[in-house]
């Protein structure tokens, strides 16, 4: 059941997963749980995707209110400096492995508001941004499509063979952000 990844860039490079890995991925893909981060307009649009018509539920995503049983941070809206605090806490609260979407152009870079002196320019000064979707507010089939994307993110992990690095040192750069709350 090993797949073979090619990537083309004048050299083949190629990965096998292993049976392992493979079933673990599965059942992973499919039970994303969600936290629910709507700070804005895209907020509705977050809770449209949920709804009946976009329907996430047959992918397997369920929304979680806490950090602490979700995978996946969907940050949808405009970004606030104050409100910053309070995403970064949350991702750290978050448990590994942690998946971020950055959902409209608010979220990603600031949007209509990216001149005003109270917002934050994009999500990704803070934390780390997996997939971001575009759009002002996007469609919950924008959303819908971001998903799909971590969950390919999710196969390709090799979750068995990093499992077994815990423990030993990883290189760092040193600084140790902390958030006072």
């Amino acid at each position: 059941m090993a797949k073979d990844y090619q990537q083309d860039f004048g050299s083949i490079i190629t990965s096998k997963t292993s049976f392992i890995d493979e079933i673990i991925n599965l059942a992973r893909k499919s039970s994303i749980f969600y936290l629910l981060f709507g700070l804005a307009c895209c907020g509705i649009e977050l809770m449209q995707t949920g709804g009946p018509r976009a329907d996430i539920d047959r992918f397997g995503s369920v929304p979680r209110a806490t950090p602490r049983q979700s995978d996946l941070m969907i940050v949808a809206g405009t970004l606030t400096y104050k409100m910053a605090e309070r995403c970064r806490l949350l991702y750290e609260q978050m448990a590994e492995p942690k998946y971020v979407i950055s959902m409209g152009s608010c979220a990603s870079c600031g949007g209509l508001f990216q001149y005003a002196y109270s917002v934050c320019k994009g999500v990704d000064k803070l934390i780390p941004v997996d997939i971001y979707v575009p759009g002002c507010p996007p469609r919950p089939e924008a959303l819908t499509e971001g998903l799909m994307r971590v969950q390919d993110k999710i196969v390709r992990e090799r979750w068995f063979t990093a499992r077994q690095r815990i423990g030993q040192a990883e290189p760092s750069l040193g600084v140790d952000y902390k958030v006072l709350a």
